[in-house]
């Protein structure tokens, strides 16, 4: 238990340094972005990007999901599955850039925005394969070369957008510094894996392929439901609106997605010591699955109080013409707080094997996110995509927990104590915050204060937790 906790904290501690750097990164070229395009523009980006995920589960097909569960459990065939899944790959990214070229042309746009789709569907797929070359370091648990790939994506990412800016290359020059970079962060992941783990080069077993596609349906049909789910609002904005409300709804969303990009410290981490608890100490999984919605709960409450009140002057930094999203923020970033524990709930339901619940649950809600999104964006647009989402999570968490209630998983009356505290910490912050009434940059460390006093008050911090920082600490 004591190593695997500090081997635990040595992976996030490297990928949390490596998100502070990506975090800050994304944060100054979405605003640098927003700026140079203007909300037309951002709004095709934001429109391209969307489109281009909203496919990309046909590119890995679940093959990553379920190779990283594999090479976990059972790590003497990471060559078999690594090598094959990359060969296959392959096939699957010419099936997904037919279809997204095909699927542009239905719904009829111009060739103008085809030509963006297409590459940013070209940049989905480099980042794909990244993905599945991530799911080594992860199976060996050794984050910290995940984490250098990323910093050295998003730092040549951010130089790249910085130097555009300065020219007159327009949305192309973004997206060829966004493509540029990732296949730098391509080749250095390439050469990491060949100096560290294996040397990976193309295997065509056919009886493999068959195993890696139906053991990947599951993933992939929940990859396919949860891109659908979080791309089709953007999408369906640029239908039934104008390009400027996509901007809009774009510019609020992106920043919702640098915070997300945190959750993915914890997926990284987390799934693939899941998988290996499954099959050796339930006990510790079902502690870790607790333990984790704590802390995702105590991180992401608060910084929702907080944008709830300063939404309109966060979303200002972006300039003026930018100042109608505020509203947008206010809504969206509730759904940070579902998404991380549902999030939790997903990992814990696929390392118990579970995969086929999720699958269905996140068609239930693309299906239940669509209608929503029909009714609300013609007569609301952006605020009506916005309370699609948010309600569209809720579903999930509901979902989900009676799911884990089945396979005895659900949290005890003390985890429900724990949110009430957390809860009562959070109302107090918004008193606090509703009260003074005071600059955003003051409201910061005013905020983290109060916030952590009544944490520290409550004793929202039990035994459990203390044992297991003196265990990270080496204590």
């Amino acid at each position: 238990m004591v190593s695997k906790v500090r081997t635990i904290f040595a992976n996030v501690s490297w990928l949390m340094v490596s998100q502070i750097i990506t975090s800050a990164c994304a944060f100054v070229w979405t605003i640098l972005m927003a700026r140079y395009l203007g909300p037309s523009d951002y709004g095709i980006f934001g429109t391209a990007v969307s489109f281009s995920v909203l496919f990309i589960a046909l590119a890995d097909f679940g093959v990553t999901a379920f190779i990283v569960r594999a090479i976990s459990t059972d790590i003497e065939k990471e060559d078999i599955y690594l090598n094959n899944a990359i060969s296959l790959k392959l096939f699957l990214s010419i099936f997904y850039l037919i279809v997204v070229f095909l699927a542009s042309i239905i719904i009829g746009w111009d060739n103008y925005v085809i030509i963006f789709c297409m590459l940013y569907a070209f940049e989905s797929l480099i980042k794909s394969f990244e993905n599945v070359i991530f799911s080594s370091f992860q199976s060996h648990e050794q984050m910290k070369y995940q984490a250098i790939t990323n910093t050295i994506l998003n730092v040549l990412t951010l130089i790249l957008i910085i130097f555009v800016t300065f020219t007159d290359y327009g949305l192309f020059g973004i997206t060829f510094a966004y493509i540029f970079a990732n296949l730098t962060a391509l080749f250095y992941e390439i050469i990491t894996l060949r100096k560290h783990f294996i040397k990976p080069k193309f295997s065509f077993d056919i009886n493999c392929y068959k195993l890696l596609i139906k053991a990947g349906i599951p993933f992939a049909l929940s990859g396919i439901f949860y891109t659908i789910y979080y791309s089709i609002d953007l999408v369906m904005i640029s239908h039934f609106s104008t390009t400027y409300n996509t901007g809009l709804y774009n510019s609020a969303y992106k920043l919702i997605s640098v915070l997300t990009l945190f959750y993915s410290i914890y997926t990284a981490v987390i799934f693939p010591v899941m998988s290996k608890l499954f099959k050796n100490e339930k006990d510790i999984l079902h502690l870790s699955f607790v333990k984790s919605m704590k802390y995702l709960l105590l991180a992401t409450v608060p910084i929702a109080i907080f944008t709830f009140f300063y939404g309109n002057d966060i979303i200002a930094i972006y300039g003026a013409e930018y100042i109608e999203a505020g509203g947008v923020l206010k809504v969206l970033i509730w759904t940070v707080c579902f998404l991380f524990v549902n999030g939790a709930c997903s990992l814990i339901l696929n390392a118990s094997h579970k995969e086929y619940s999720v699958t269905k649950i996140y068609s239930v809600a693309a299906l239940f996110n669509v209608i929503l999104n029909l009714f609300l964006i013609p007569k609301y647009s952006v605020y009506g995509a916005s309370v699609a989402t948010v309600l569209s999570e809720i579903l999930i968490l509901v979902l989900e927990m009676y799911m884990i209630k089945k396979i005895n998983q659900l949290p005890n009356k003390h985890f429900v104590f724990d949110v009430l505290r957390i809860s009562v910490a959070s109302g107090v912050l918004g008193i606090v915050l509703y009260v003074l009434h005071i600059n955003m940059w003051i409201a910061m460390p005013v905020s983290l204060v109060v916030y952590f006093a009544v944490i520290f008050i409550l004793r929202t911090v039990d035994q459990d937790d203390k044992l297991i920082i003196k265990q990270i600490i080496g204590r």
